[in-house]
């Protein structure tokens, strides 16, 4: 299923809009909102990471108690966390939708 480019619009929370990462970077965030256990998408701040450069990166990090998730977005000199609320109810459920989610991600970087 290919997502439409803005679907994550429809799960998005919070006060932040902005996504780094461009076209990558909303690809990322539609393909994440099609999954079944993705509630909600909160996007944080851009911050500066430093003076390393590079290409865009996105990792799903690990769950916290309730089963909600970070994804991390990395481009450049820059870096966003954004909160995945998410249908699991606790540590193990949300590790098995961050591997999926992973596993998604890489398979869309790759394209």
């Amino acid at each position: 299923m290919t997502p439409k480019s803005d679907s994550w619009i429809s799960k998005r929370g919070g006060t932040h809009t902005t996504i780094i990462g461009d076209r990558k970077g909303r690809k990322i965030a539609s393909v994440i909102s099609s999954h079944e256990a993705v509630k909600k998408i909160i996007p944080g701040i851009i911050q500066s990471k430093g003076p390393s450069g590079g290409s865009f990166r996105a990792k799903v990090l690990r769950p916290d108690a309730r089963g909600n998730l970070r994804l991390l977005f990395t481009q450049g000199t820059s870096y966003q966390e954004i909160i995945l609320v998410t249908t699991a109810g606790d540590i193990a459920e949300g590790e098995a939708i961050s591997d999926e989610l992973n596993a998604l991600i890489e398979k869309e970087l790759k394209e």
